[in-house]
């Protein structure tokens, strides 16, 4: 499968195509309009999230209430363009154009992005790089979860951390619906009192808020990925994905760093085999990943996101045009977008896994794919 977006943040709308799904999946709004929501929401957001009430459109490649085998399109309206039709019009003229964006923000692809591309306007640069453009990925992982879901995989996303506050009790699937009715996406509530206290201290102060993530998910075959070849191992491919969404800046497998301090007896997780259960791990300190497949278990990502770059009391900077010291520029910003970018998150390695199982089992259609991925667990618990 692939896929490509376009659209701005303040442009008419964001666009993604995709191509490669098997036909008669199920699919219709109800399957990507609550993905885009969740994206929307926790607490800590800004009023971006109030202007826009995500809803996609399919274009193509879906008819009946199931996938085509064409190429799908998918159009997210951006509501706020009523408010910069000029300003972002591709006609030449209006200038200068209102809300130019000249004083660079640190910590954003406003200087760099400016210098590659040579422009002086880094609104240009501003619209593209924007975290808006998640909506048409989250689009496009919605899919990629259905699609998971119909062969029998299932995904969770959470907050690990907020700042310094951390939630330290282990995760359990029973959660998820005290997940999903969470505005800081957690089912420790006074983890989620001191995350709340701490986000209106920040705002208050004009600053912002970064965290730790974590995403599962189970019920995946045996032998996703490929230990053969450096670009098909499944650990580098989610690797790059995560490391593809805006302010996303670490990301490990399992218990990947704390396995750094221990020996290897303490690590690796050690086989055990009997006949009810076929073979079996009791711990999953690998992550459910091994030699760049999955072996299994579940699978466990955790993303480090650093604060949004966007201050309220901002940074010192230059301005681009006349070379002066400057205070970098506002535009509107969440306190936090913790909780949502796990949504993110799992859309994200959601199109990775379900690109993975169309890459072992595809087929031209749904039913094809789900008697192949059944014949493949029931040879793995044989073996």
């Amino acid at each position: 499968m692939r896929y490509l977006t376009a659209g701005e943040s303040h442009g008419p709308r964001l666009t993604a195509i995709v191509e490669g799904l098997p036909s008669q999946l199920p699919l219709g709004k109800t399957d990507i309009d609550p993905w885009l929501r969740l994206r929307q929401g926790g607490y800590g957001r800004g009023r971006r999230m109030v202007i826009e009430t995500d809803e996609v459109q399919l274009m193509s490649g879906v008819r009946g209430g199931v996938t085509t085998g064409a190429p799908v399109t998918l159009d997210i309206e951006n509501r706020d363009f009523r408010n910069w039709t000029e300003i972002m019009a591709p006609e030449s003229g209006n200038w200068p154009r209102k809300k130019a964006l000249t004083d660079a923000r640190p910590g954003h692809a406003d200087l760099t992005g400016g210098i590659k591309y040579r422009h002086k306007g880094l609104r240009d640069v501003l619209e593209r790089a924007s975290a808006r453009e998640t909506a048409a990925r989250v689009a496009v992982g919605a899919i990629a979860l259905k699609l998971l879901g119909e062969v029998g995989i299932q995904g969770a996303n959470f907050v690990r951390r907020l700042g310094p506050v951390e939630v330290a009790s282990p995760f359990n699937w029973d959660a998820l619906e005290t997940i999903e009715n969470s505005d800081l996406r957690t089912w420790d509530e006074d983890a989620a009192g001191q995350m709340r206290a701490l986000i209106d201290q920040t705002k208050a102060a004009g600053d912002t808020l970064g965290g730790i993530l974590e995403v599962r998910f189970r019920g995946l075959p045996v032998g996703l990925g490929s230990y053969a070849h450096w670009d098909r191992k499944l650990d580098s491919r989610i690797a790059a994905a995560v490391m593809s969404v805006q302010a996303m800046k670490g990301v490990e497998i399992g218990s990947a760093f704390e396995n750094a301090a221990r020996p290897g007896s303490g690590v690796h997780d050690a086989l055990y085999r009997d006949e009810a259960r076929g073979y079996r791990r009791d711990t999953n300190g690998a992550g459910g990943l091994e030699g760049g497949m999955t072996n299994g278990e579940e699978l466990v990502i955790r993303v480090a996101m650093k604060p949004i770059a966007t201050l309220m009391r901002p940074l010192p900077t230059v301005n681009v045009v006349t070379h002066e010291a400057s205070d970098a520029a506002r535009e509107r910003s969440d306190t936090t977008a913790v909780p949502a970018a796990g949504v993110i998150l799992q859309c994200v390695i959601g199109w990775v896994l379900a690109d993975a199982v169309l890459e072992k089992f595809g087929g031209d259609t749904l039913p094809e794919i789900q008697e192949r991925v059944a014949a493949a667990r029931a040879y793995a618990a044989e073996y």
